[in-house]
């Protein structure tokens, strides 16, 4: 395995499936879904991760209008937000964000703010003092909106930002952002990353004098 040295000014942060791993309520939640409306759930899933619930609906139901998927995502959301069973850390997410402390970085998730906030707490981690929602865009990843939005609430240039994300959606959000992408776990390597982590334990941040980060990876 190799290391890889990465020099950035902030870290831009997703949640599901790079700092929480709630792939179980996600799947509990679209399989159903998928069975309502007569969708193969295993094509459904291949769609789902990273983006806004009415986004993804755009995409497998293209024909049905926007009002209709707008208020299925509010039932959707309600749904995952009163289920957090099997919610948990990915591996080295509370040390990672521990070593984040006093160090530019934001979560920029599609989850909403009662979501976010819900899986955080059921996966026992901190909410980054900067965060960019659902609530917060009006387009959902893989337009790059949230992470250039949480790279101007922190100040920092683009180029400067580093991302962590585990989904197609998330990956091409952040390198249309013009930003670097380390990839979180197995889904994450075929969407071509700049670096791929089997998860948060295999990073480690510095600070350097100059005001950056160094950040090792020990991914492929």
């Amino acid at each position: 395995m190799t290391a890889t040295v990465l020099t950035a000014r902030a870290l831009l942060l997703d949640m599901d499936g790079t700092l929480v791993n709630s792939d179980a309520v996600v799947e509990r939640i679209w399989r159903r879904w998928s069975e309502r409306h007569g969708l193969d759930g295993d094509e459904v899933m291949k769609v789902v991760h990273g983006r806004q619930g009415h986004a993804s609906m755009a995409v497998l139901l293209p024909d049905r209008p926007v009002k209709q998927n707008l208020a299925d995502n509010a039932r959707m959301l309600a749904e995952e937000t009163a289920d957090v069973e099997g919610v948990v850390e990915v591996p080295g997410a509370a040390a990672f964000l521990a070593s984040l402390q006093g160090l530019p970085h934001a979560l920029v998730t599609s989850a909403d703010v009662a979501l976010s906030t819900v899986r955080m707490a059921a996966a026992r981690l901190p909410l980054p003092a900067v965060r960019v929602t659902a609530e917060s865009v009006g387009a959902s990843k893989p337009d790059p909106e949230g992470f250039l939005k949480g790279a101007a609430e922190l100040g920092i240039a683009p180029a400067d930002c580093l991302v962590f994300e585990d989904s197609g959606a998330g990956i091409a959000a952040g390198r249309a952002a013009g930003m670097r992408v380390v990839g979180v776990g197995a889904r994450a390597r075929v969407h071509g990353p700049d670096v791929v982590v089997r998860d948060l334990t295999e990073v480690r941040v510095e600070a350097v004098a100059d005001g950056s980060m160094r950040v090792t990876v020990s991914g492929s």
